[in-house]
């Protein structure tokens, strides 16, 4: 039985800096499904908490499954940056979602906005999910993935009912897994889970690597809650490019649900905020910056 979504560990929000908000709210709208559920600016004390202030005054589309978990998509206006391209910098590289049916949802996305990088296939030794990938028109990376058994040997998978549902893990490009994988553990209280090391076809197909080539994987969790994929990337991987005062372009920044801010030892990228709206709900949230330049941001639960 999945926890509570409040639990610590649950990612809450996945936030994608967006060139063209309008266009890709009408993506996540029209082809993934979501619904609108807030637009407010970003303030200059959650701008300050994020370590980015000059996305202050920034708009942003909050968005949810309409018969789905409390996750929200959060997509907020950011400058494109030149040379960015996905899955080749380290950072958050992409964002695993439950969807409902996967061929039906391939079918009506193949010839859209979000490129498809991955059709829809049983990955060789996991037949617990059927997985797709796409990149939308910001440069974010989805993973889309139909469960089709909900437990692994220590981790729960959630199924839905909606077009696309919440994200469950949050794919992390690493610079050093070993060290990422260690700050995870001693410093966000996740436990580290099993690792594999498969050839990774959406890695190797992205840095021109033979298909065999091998990348190792590492899971954390909460529990039997996954947490984040935190992949070995390769050498050819460089620091993502980011424009002063912004967040990172695609794949921005995660939110998860996290016990009290005041047990933290890592430093902080601003003072912690708190919010009265449908994502913080009067919550306290700060942000720190992982190992491979990953921005997490932190949400106190209830």
């Amino acid at each position: 039985m999945m926890e509570s979504f409040d639990a610590p560990g649950r990612i809450r929000c996945g936030t994608i800096l967006c060139p063209d908000l309008a266009a890709s709210e009408a993506d996540y709208r029209d082809l993934l499904g979501l619904e609108l559920i807030d637009s407010a600016p970003v303030s200059d004390a959650l701008a300050a908490a994020w370590g980015a202030p000059a996305m202050a005054g920034r708009e942003t589309r909050l968005l949810r499954a309409p018969g789905g978990t409390p996750y929200a998509t959060r997509l907020v206006a950011g400058s494109a940056v030149p040379g960015f391209a996905p899955l080749k910098s380290h950072g958050w590289a992409a964002y695993e979602h439950t969807v409902v049916d996967c061929d039906a949802l391939y079918a009506r996305i193949k010839d859209s906005a979000f490129e498809v990088i991955g059709a829809p296939k049983l990955v060789p030794g996991f037949d617990n999910f059927i997985p797709f990938q796409v990149v939308g028109r910001a440069g974010e990376v989805l993973y889309l993935n139909q469960v089709l058994k909900s437990g692994m040997s220590d981790l729960d998978l959630p199924h839905t009912q909606a077009v696309v549902d919440q994200m469950f893990i949050a794919i992390l490009a690493a610079d050093d897994r070993a060290e990422t994988v260690a700050f995870h553990v001693s410093e966000l209280g996740f436990t580290e889970g099993q690792t594999w090391t498969i050839p990774y076809s959406v890695i190797n197909n992205s840095f021109g690597l033979d298909a065999a080539t091998l990348t190792a994987m590492t899971m954390t969790k909460t529990g039997r809650t996954p947490g984040c994929e935190i992949d070995q990337y390769p050498d050819a991987a460089r620091a993502r490019a980011v424009t002063p005062g912004e967040l990172p372009p695609g794949n921005a920044l995660v939110s998860f649900i996290f016990g009290s801010l005041d047990a933290l030892r890592v430093p902080l990228l601003g003072p912690p905020v708190r919010i009265d709206d449908d994502l913080y709900q009067g919550r306290r949230a700060a942000c720190v910056r992982g190992p491979s330049g990953e921005i997490i941001e932190l949400i106190e639960g209830v």
